[in-house]
């Protein structure tokens, strides 16, 4: 948010004939998925199955139905070590296709992504593991289907011990265990694992029943004995977990004979199950004991928890030497530090701070260590000025201040910020002042769990959104003012003002934070709250995790470790610093928190997606930054894979102070920002922009269609800021969406009209809620235009909704900055235009 002008086909069908193609294969060496099975999502006939394409033969071929999401899929037979994939398209290829792992082929890891395929043969250099490898299409290159000679995948079987290395020792023996049941206090699952063949767990007489071991780490398995009593069972699977609760099958035996049997597995994990699904007699299932046997040397250690909090965090007390210094050194390094790679956060251990000004720059973060606000009080200010920049505070991104108690020198404190900057579960025993000093020009902000004693003035600042908190006072606003549960706030006058007030906050969840126990870290997970009004504190409904429980993810990790902490059960607390990842993060399992300290900041290479997270209950992400590679990602983030459909209303997944970038610290190419398929998420406060200055800026240098795409049902977004895409910057397909307050600019940089025009329209909407949705509902929502490569460009409208008595839209408004473009209408082809350079706002208070 800058403004700069106020101050600032194939030839012929015949080319699909199945012509041997003459290009040799890439490679001497016979390739790990020559002869193995594979499978895909479609066929085009008999004579192109899946198999043809990694039987050694490039006369044979698999084609799949004439769609863009198609895949192939190899079973290497056992996990590998991956280093080069080749395809050898026919005629029929791919223009963008992912390479992806999986080690149980359910959950996927992309290794490479290919945005700009041309044909012939791709040679691709890849790093990863996994035991099943598929060429997933997103986009073809001709009407048909994807088609493939031969896709070959090299590397080494290396990850798994070789037999002879399989340990004789019981890793089980005298590991906790669990079961589904038992027949009796004399038969508990300890007996199974006690080393004992005296003794056993027996199970009651119904099918399925399990019994589990938890083996205390991570460990490669290669075999499993069972000595099963009579009552013993016909058909089970043998398992693994990381976690307990996601289960990979090792051995599925369906003609068991009972006695004792051995099996070789190939897998890995923390937890160990037998599965009972039919039993062979009346009674239930009964196992004198249960052995595991996992790799000697070869295996991977286990990732640990917990540990120091690395070299970005700077940890004080009121007794630290110098404090003023530590914050003034800092700042002057961050000041106007904008696309720099130095990331710090401050963590204030409780107690009194007296005559403090700790002065926010860049990538600088400051937070209470103490379970309440005012657990760590500051007789002094946390200040953000716009010196920097002239006394305009419109490009103050990137900074943040959470879990205080500040007491203002003056009586009111100083924040005077633009986009992604939270100011979150603060408490202000004085007032608040939102404008940079001179009152030039600020373009924020978000205030969430805050208590403002004092009045709150926001002066020059164009719009704010704050959520379940309580005001003594607000003085003023621009354009867009919108208050959803804060006690104190002014009431709705979108008319003749710029405020939107509603009572409370239909869902909200507070964001997670770090705090000290004692001496001991931990994070606090609040609770969700429902019809919010006021703080959560100092009830703080919620759970307390320890940072054992977290991966901290420090300067030079890597993806393959990230994701192993995650297979691990881990959550993650990424410290300050920039991250560069070669492969997706996969967050895979319910409830697992994903949290930034310092606005981290993930950085994908070679064209990967950034993140997936699952369609699960209850993930919180937050506090951190994902910005985009020069490589083009397809998904910088995806919330549910797609088709997801799960309900979870009752623990919903969430997406906080998560912001995204492409572009301006460099080129940065993404064709999604964020994806939501998930039902029922949380996205409260994100900044999702494509750069309008920096490095690597131009329509085509950092381009990006589409900011966020929801498809789920039921997903609530709070405080939503998306600007400048090349195409829309919201494109909402699920039903029954909700968003409180949006701000937008659209790109500054279209080359022209004829650049944005489709279906017949001058200007991709802001917003658009796609034809077949039926339900929807918006409040306080803005977009701005600044056409500053062609000021003649007339956007036809903001906003672009179906007509439908379940589209409800309330205070829109749009407005031209400085005459740099126009709107000609707010919503579809309703409100008036905007015309002029006095940035005066065309609004509608109600649509329909």
């Amino acid at each position: 948010m800058r403004l700069r002008s106020l101050g600032i086909a194939l030839a012929t069908a015949a080319a699909l004939v199945t012509i041997p193609a003459q290009i040799p294969a890439a490679a001497a060496e016979t390739p790990l998925s020559q002869g193995k099975t594979a499978t895909s999502s479609s066929t085009e006939n008999g004579g192109t199955p899946a198999s043809a394409a990694v039987d050694g033969d490039n006369g044979t071929r698999w084609s799949s139905a004439a769609s863009d999401n198609q895949w192939l899929q190899v079973d290497l037979g056992q996990s590998a070590t991956l280093t080069k994939v080749v395809l050898n398209w026919e005629a029929a290829y791919a223009k963008s296709y992912k390479i992806q792992t999986s080690t149980d082929g359910s959950t996927w890891t992309d290794v490479k992504s290919v945005t700009d395929g041309d044909g012939g043969t791709d040679t691709l250099d890849v790093s990863g593991q996994g035991r099943y490898v598929r060429m997933s299409g997103v986009t073809r290159a001709t009407q048909y289907g994807y088609s493939l000679w031969e896709f070959q995948v090299f590397g080494s079987n290396g990850t798994t011990p070789p037999a002879d290395s399989c340990s004789t020792a019981n890793a089980a023996k005298g590991k906790a265990a669990t079961a589904s049941s038992t027949e009796n206090g004399g038969t508990p699952a300890s007996a199974a694992f006690d080393g004992d063949a005296g003794t056993r767990w027996s199970s009651a007489a119904s099918d399925p029943q399990w019994v589990q071991v938890d083996l205390g780490s991570s460990q490669s398995i290669c075999k499993v004995d069972l000595n099963w009593e009579a009552a013993y069972a016909k058909a089970f699977k043998i398992q693994a977990s990381a976690d307990g609760q996601s289960w990979t099958t090792l051995k599925d035996v369906t003609a068991g004979t009972g006695g004792q049997a051995s099996y070789d597995v190939s897998g890995s994990g923390r937890y160990l199950r037998v599965y009972g699904t039919t039993r062979a007699t009346g009674y239930g299932y009964s196992l004198w004991e249960v052995a595991v046997h996992t790799g000697s040397g070869g295996t991977t250690p286990p990732v640990e928890g917990g540990g120091d909090l690395g070299p970005n965090v700077i940890v004080v007390d009121p007794s630290t030497a110098n404090l003023q210094a530590k914050f003034d050194q800092v700042f002057s390094q961050q000041e106007s530090n904008q696309f720099g790679s130095q990331r710090y956060q401050f963590l204030l251990k409780p107690g009194t701070y007296n005559n403090i000004n700790a002065q926010l720059g860049f990538y600088t973060s400051i937070s209470g260590l103490g379970i309440n606000p005012d657990d760590t009080k500051i007789n002094g200010d946390v200040t953000v000025d716009a010196g920097w920049f002239n006394g305009n505070a419109t490009q103050n991104f990137w900074r943040s201040a959470e879990n205080l108690s500040l007491n203002p020198v003056n009586g009111t404190d100083r924040w005077a910020v633009a986009q992604a900057a939270p100011f979150r579960r603060i408490h202000v025993t004085g007032g608040l002042n939102l404008a940079p000093n001179g009152y030039g020009w600020a373009s924020g902000g978000y205030i969430a769990d805050s208590k403002i004693d004092g009045t709150v003035g926001p002066y020059s600042q164009q719009q704010w959104y704050t959520r379940d908190s309580s005001v003594g006072g607000w003085t003023n606003g621009v354009w867009n003012m919108t208050f959803t549960g804060v006690q104190g706030a002014p009431a709705t006058n979108f008319d003749t003002g710029p405020y939107t007030t509603l009572d409370n906050t239909p869902v909200s969840r507070e964001k997670p934070f770090l705090y000290l126990d004692g001496n001991d870290y931990k994070v606090f997970v609040p609770a969700k709250r429902t019809n919010a009004r006021g703080v959560s504190w100092p009830a703080n409904a919620g759970t307390s995790l320890p940072l054992s429980q977290f991966y901290v993810v420090k300067p030079g990790a890597t993806a393959a470790t990230i994701n192993q902490a995650l297979s691990q059960g881990l959550n993650l607390l990424f410290t300050p610093g920039v991250y560069h990842l070669d492969q997706t993060i996969n967050v895979n399992r319910a409830n697992t928190v994903v949290l930034g300290l310092g606005l981290a900041t993930i950085v994908p290479d070679n064209g990967v997606d950034a993140m997936h997270v699952a369609d699960v209950d209850g993930v919180k992400l937050a506090g951190f930054l994902i910005d985009a590679g020069a490589k083009k990602s397809d998904t910088l983030l995806q919330i549910g894979g797609a088709g997801a459909s799960a309900d979870h209303a009752a623990n919903p997944t969430s997406m906080q102070d998560v912001f995204i970038r492409i572009g301006g610290a460099g080129p940065g190419l993404a064709t999604n920002s964020v994806v939501v398929n998930s039902d029922d998420v949380l996205v409260d406060h994100t900044w999702i922009w494509r750069a309008d200055h920096g490095d690597g800026v131009g329509w085509e240098t950092n381009r990006a269609d589409y900011g966020l795409v929801v498809n789920g049902d039921d997903v609530l977004a709070t405080g939503l800021f998306v600007e400048h895409f090349n195409k829309y910057d919201v494109l909402w397909n699920g039903e029954r969406g909700r968003t409180i307050f949006f701000q937008n600019e659209k790109a500054y940089d279209a080359p022209n009209a004829a650049a944005i025009t489709h279906d017949g329209i001058v200007g991709y909407a802001a917003y658009k809620v796609a034809d077949s949705v039926n339900t929807h509902e918006a409040w306080g929502l803005g977009s701005y235009c600044n056409y500053t490569s062609d000021p003649s460009i007339v956007q036809q409208h903001g906003f672009q909704v179906p007509v439908k008595s379940g589209i409800k839209l309330h205070d829109i408004q749009v407005i031209s900055l400085g005459g740099k473009g126009q709107y000609a209408h707010v919503v579809n082809n309703t409100g008036s235009p905007t015309s002029g350079t006095s940035t005066t706002p065309s609004k509608i208070t109600s649509f329909p």
